[in-house]
């Protein structure tokens, strides 16, 4: 039985045996500049969407679920500066390509030789334009079902 997956960021995709995260925080904006009006108040003037971001807030325990290797495979995504498509578990696609603005990591709860057994995060990604979407998907993404060749069959499904 396949794992059930929360979201894909590209080929990368968060599920119990990758990422889990708890938390899905999402800001939208819209540009209204003000206009200075001489005896009146201030005119305010519509000119666009403005910055769309989410944040993905959540908990890794590698002693009873996900990859801490998970990690590096998101900061070779965020360090190419390439956007990516964002669907979700579901199969909704988030509008835009989304690029990695940051991934916050804390440990805690250490083993005798320094590794952590409880890891929080929050990865903030930010919304681009469509045509700044890397084609490939990125890097090869983790296998979260440990060896089944066909760990992405619920894009297709």
């Amino acid at each position: 039985m396949s794992q059930p997956y929360l979201m894909a960021l590209g080929q990368f995709v968060f599920s119990l045996n990758t990422l889990a995260f708890e938390e899905l925080d999402r800001n939208s904006t819209w540009r209204h500049p003000s206009n200075s009006r001489v005896g009146a108040s201030p005119a305010l003037q519509f000119v666009g969407p403005g910055d769309d971001s989410i944040n993905l807030k959540g908990l890794l325990a590698p002693e009873f679920m996900g990859d801490p290797a998970s990690f590096d495979t998101l900061r070779k995504m965020g360090n190419s500066g390439k956007a990516y498509a964002l669907v979700n578990g579901a199969g909704r696609v988030y509008e835009g390509a989304w690029v990695i603005e940051s991934l916050q990591q804390t440990g805690s709860v250490l083993s005798g030789d320094g590794v952590p057994r409880r890891i929080e995060f929050t990865l903030a990604l930010k919304r681009t334009d469509n045509l700044l979407a890397d084609p490939t998907g990125g890097p090869t993404p983790i296998n979260p079902d440990n060896g089944d060749d066909e760990w992405a069959g619920w894009w297709w499904e």
